[in-house]
């Protein structure tokens, strides 16, 4: 299997709904249309997913690493349902006032996935919602795709300059990275 078949997605606003009082339980934990099913549409095609995530709820003390790792228990649950598979999952438990580099915009998480992988990001998908997510995935030479779920419009928006593919959901980027050679 070719290094780059890998997919790498933003969670909130991609895979779940998003929630400006952040996702801090299972029970708020809810898909959106199409993006389990796009998750399965990406294995069937031998992509590997891979979530990276900024959780500063953690360093904000509104849920603990134990909930995190019950939310993201639900969504790799949720995801098998479907016929999916996340490979793994890397994220941010610090706060924005935090200078860390794993935050995105920083490319820390990024770095740390294709360590552990032995992969280059150099072309590798990466799938987000937000400005951070496509300015994380830039910062390495990976190839930033913006989807209009979560802060997708917002961002579309507020950076008319963005020459990046865009696509309305998780779903539809998935049959765009499955139908190409």
């Amino acid at each position: 299997m070719p290094e780059n078949h890998y997919v790498l997605l933003d969670r909130d606003g991609v895979i779940n709904q998003d929630s400006d009082d952040f996702i801090k339980s299972p029970e708020e934990w809810m898909p959106i249309d199409g993006s389990l099913e796009a998750i399965a549409l990406l294995n069937e095609h031998d992509y590997k997913v891979v979530v990276i995530t900024n959780q500063s709820g953690v360093a904000r003390g509104l849920f603990d690493t134990a909930m995190l790792e019950k939310i993201h228990a639900k969504m790799q649950r949720m995801a098998e349902e479907k016929g999916g598979k996340i490979d793994a999952i890397y994220f941010c438990p610090h706060g924005p006032d935090d200078h860390c580099n794993c935050r995105k915009p920083k490319s820390g998480l990024l770095e740390a996935f294709a360590r552990d992988n032995h992969v280059s990001l150099s072309g590798m998908p990466v799938i987000g919602d937000s400005l951070r997510d496509l300015q994380s995935a830039q910062a390495v030479g990976a190839s930033p795709i913006l989807v209009k779920t979560g802060k997708g419009c917002k961002t579309l928006t507020e950076n008319s300059n963005l020459n990046v593919p865009t696509f309305e959901n998780l779903y539809d980027a998935a049959k765009y990275l499955t139908s190409r050679p």
